[in-house]
């Protein structure tokens, strides 16, 4: 998988990884002792951790999802790390128990620059949700 040259790269090559359902390419988006919430509240830390949490469902619920990123903003702290915000909107398909869905999330990533390469050193994903029923909703409604 390519590496990121900049910060902004990082949301679509996440994308791309998720789209491939290539775990390998997914991996290595991340340091290696980077943490990720997931948008359950399932914290894991460490790379394999990461994969361990995502190989099963690419394999079986989300073996037919798709994401789609778009960048809200870029905040550097150092010339090193950067806060990025991004949406992510998750196209579950037929694997889904639930069916054909979306779902959009909202992810915070801190990244920083590792060997000329930018990486996710931390990443939470939070659901949308309807703060009176709990129910997903999706950012354009």
């Amino acid at each position: 998988m390519a590496k990121a040259t900049v910060p902004e790269q990082i949301p679509y090559l996440f994308q791309t990884a998720w789209n491939e359902h290539d775990i390998a390419g997914f991996a290595s988006l991340f340091c290696e002792d980077a943490s990720f919430v997931n948008r359950f509240g399932h914290y894991v830390k460490g790379i394999k951790e990461i994969v361990a949490l995502h190989r099963p469902i690419h394999e079986t619920i989300y073996r037919d999802s798709t994401l789609q990123n778009e960048i809200i903003e870029l905040s550097p702290i150092t010339d090193e790390v950067v806060i990025i915000h991004f949406w992510s909107r998750l196209t579950a398909g037929l694997a889904h128990p639930a069916g054909v869905h979306q779902v959009d999330t909202l992810i915070l990533a801190v990244l920083c620059k590792q060997n000329g390469s930018w990486l996710i050193r931390a990443l939470e994903n939070v659901t949308l949700t309807n703060p009176r029923t709990g129910e997903a909703i999706l950012r354009d409604n």
